[in-house]
């Protein structure tokens, strides 16, 4: 035999006796065909398949022939599944070689509802066999409910662990979920249906991962409120800046943080953007600085310009000694020298913007009554022939103020509008605040 023969029958045994000996058997047994087959052990055959049917539910209307291993089987069944299961049972029988089923379904509405009223029927018993078991599992699910119901409603050792009454209510909350779940597994158990439990466990874990992602910005916000409230970062009537957004703390909800700002009106920020954000805290210290700057002119004594400044902040009586008044020269423009001038003042008894108000009118004016010039910002306009603009004169330059009294500082004292708002609106609420005044609240 040449290879090229060789190949041409391998080829051949893998396109067409390899599939041949593959494919599915539609539902004949498997294992060795007999060779020979008798009427004796046919009828043997038939006689233990009609046996078998005949015990079923279901399957006593099916009746079986065989010739050579070859099981017919006929008759009339209620349901499909019931012939597949016929068909299943008489493939199990010793000398069957193949299966022709031929059992016809049952188009009469009676046969099809005896089967379905007996399936009711003993369900119905089952249950009412067990209705003492399903009482004495109701039972002990109740008592350990109400146990766990009953350690939830207790003040110690919740008010004790906890850092404020929030943490303490969801403390209780997880205290009743794990007795309502003990409760439900030991009645299962008492009822002997543990394996009840996985299932519904495993629904529970599908419903909840399908209403975690539902719910996702609703729990973040949750989870946030939680750890705001255990690190209290500011107080009831604190002035805070959070996201851009600047007011007076009103409370801290389960979901978001309610500002009243300087107009009066409330902003809801979201738990989650405060966790996450930077949080400005203006009241935590009392003592705040106020910065301005003003331009002096370049020819004036710019050393003098600073002490005087310096001199007249320091002098005000709403400005604190400690830490004290200073200035420095912050930039040289195109027309003035500018001059920062920073000052301190407590937030408690004095407005901050009303005292940065009076310290610039107060300080300008003590420089114009020493002679330092501000000047105004100036252009020089100049012709390509050379000639100056007809009816053009000079600019005069700006003259330093006559020296005046002295005036006095204005009214600063710290407005407390919105300090009475944010108290009368707790007074009025009824909703839970998680900002706790005794909490110890974090650092920085």
């Amino acid at each position: 035999m040449t290879l090229r023969s060789f190949i041409a029958a391998c080829l051949f045994v893998l396109a067409f006796v390899y599939p041949a000996l593959a494919q599915d058997n539609g539902g004949e047994p498997a294992g060795p065909i007999a060779t020979q087959s008798d009427a004796g052990s046919d009828r043997a055959i038939d006689r233990r398949i009609e046996e078998i049917l005949s015990q079923l539910e279901g399957l006593g209307d099916v009746f079986a022939q065989v010739k050579s291993g070859v099981v017919t089987l006929r008759g009339q069944v209620a349901e499909p599944q019931l012939a597949l299961e016929a068909e299943r049972l008489a493939g199990r029988v010793e000398g069957v070689v193949a299966i022709r089923n031929q059992i016809r379904e049952v188009s009469s509405v009676s046969k099809r509802i005896v089967p379905a009223w007996e399936r009711i029927r003993n369900r119905t018993l089952q249950i009412l066999n067990q209705l003492p078991m399903i009482g004495l599992s109701a039972i002990v699910f109740t008592l350990i409910g109400a146990f766990g119901l009953w350690v939830a409603s207790r003040r110690w050792p919740f008010s004790r662990i906890a850092p404020n009454s929030f943490i303490a209510d969801l403390l209780r909350q997880i205290v009743r979920l794990v007795f309502a779940g003990l409760g439900l597994v030991v009645a299962l158990d008492v009822l002997g249906a543990t394996a009840v439990l996985g299932t519904i466990l495993g629904a529970a874990g599908i419903v909840g991962l399908a209403v975690g992602f539902a719910v996702r910005d609703t729990v973040e916000n949750y989870i946030a409120s939680i750890l705001l409230s255990v690190r209290q970062p500011f107080r009831p009537n604190d002035w805070v800046e959070i996201g851009g957004k600047e007011g007076s703390v009103l409370m801290l909800t389960a979901r978001a943080t309610i500002l009243i700002d300087a107009d009066g009106n409330h902003i809801r920020i979201p738990n989650s953007d405060v966790f996450k954000g930077i949080v400005h805290n203006y009241t935590r210290n009392p003592e705040r600085r106020f910065a301005f700057r003003l331009g002096i002119d370049p020819a004036a004594d710019l050393t003098r310009a600073r002490e005087t400044g310096i001199r007249t902040l320091a002098g005000l009586p709403f400005t604190l000694d400690d830490p004290g008044a200073d200035a420095w020269i912050e930039d040289v423009g195109d027309h003035a020298v500018i001059i920062q001038y920073v000052a301190w003042v407590n937030q408690t008894e004095t407005s901050f913007l009303h005292a940065r108000s009076e310290a610039i009118r107060l300080v300008r004016h003590a420089l114009e009554s020493e002679g330092i010039a501000l000047p105004e910002p100036g252009y020089r306009v100049r012709l390509e022939n050379g000639e100056e603009p007809a009816g053009s004169s000079p600019r005069p330059a700006r003259q330093p103020a006559k020296a005046e009294e002295e005036p006095a500082a204005g009214n600063v004292r710290a407005d407390d509008t919105i300090s009475r708002k944010v108290a009368q609106e707790r007074a009025r609420s009824n909703r839970q605040d998680l900002l706790d005044e005794d909490a110890r609240q974090e650092i920085g």
